[in-house]
């Protein structure tokens, strides 16, 4: 597992799984940050990923390699952050630690933290008990 967890490198596009009252899949693309030990994702309260997240913390995260030719899924299940409330509380602190790994210093860290609260976000975080795939031949 850890060779495969060392291809998918600190940030990227991906999709995330997650699974639906009935039982299905629901796919949502995704920007994973992955510290080494935790895919982190920023999502909205609304959303139906975080309402199936919710229900079964079950998840999925697919990233796909060298033009579709080759892929990594990681599985875990979720922990979800509260929802942010105040531009200075615990959740928009983690959510500007996931922004500035996964894209540096934002220019206006102020209007960053009230668009967070406005916007209703969260974090996911994900531990990876299993990963598989077909990564791309070194």
């Amino acid at each position: 597992m850890t060779s495969l967890l060392e291809r998918i490198g600190t940030t990227g596009l991906g999709v995330l799984v997650t699974l639906k009252r009935d039982g299905r899949p629901q796919l949502s693309n995704i920007t994973y940050v992955y510290d080494g030990e935790q895919v982190r994702i920023s999502m909205t309260d609304d959303r139906v990923k975080t309402k199936n997240l919710r229900r079964d913390p079950r998840a999925s995260v697919y990233i796909n390699e060298d033009g579709g030719r080759a892929y990594i899924v990681l599985e875990g299940k979720a922990e979800l952050t509260p929802v942010a409330a105040d531009p200075n509380d615990a959740t928009v602190d983690e959510l500007v630690d996931y922004y500035r790994k996964g894209s540096g210093e934002h220019p206006d860290w102020d209007e960053y933290r009230a668009v967070m609260v406005q916007d209703k976000r969260l974090l996911f975080s994900m531990t990876v008990e299993h990963a598989y795939g077909m990564p791309t031949p070194n």
